[in-house]
């Protein structure tokens, strides 16, 4: 399984079980330097950048994002 493949199954994942895989995610880099963990999110924003160019993401409107947000701590 490729990443891309992970990425998308992830993305499918309800908001909840994201959240939970992505703190996972990141307590695994815990024993990077800081300079590793930079480099890394560069990365990963590129990678973000460049689905939203190329149609495979989509921007969600930061209001629906807080909205969302809200009711989730309900």
């Amino acid at each position: 399984m490729n990443i891309e493949t992970i990425r998308h199954e992830a993305l499918l994942l309800p908001p909840p079980q994201r959240a939970q895989l992505a703190e996972q995610l990141l307590s695994s880099l815990d024993t990077l330097s800081e300079a590793e963990v930079e480099q890394l999110w560069l990365q990963e924003a590129a990678n973000r950048a460049n689905e939203i160019d190329t149609g495979l993401a989509q921007r969600i409107p930061a209001e629906l994002v807080r909205q969302e947000a809200l009711a989730l701590l309900k």
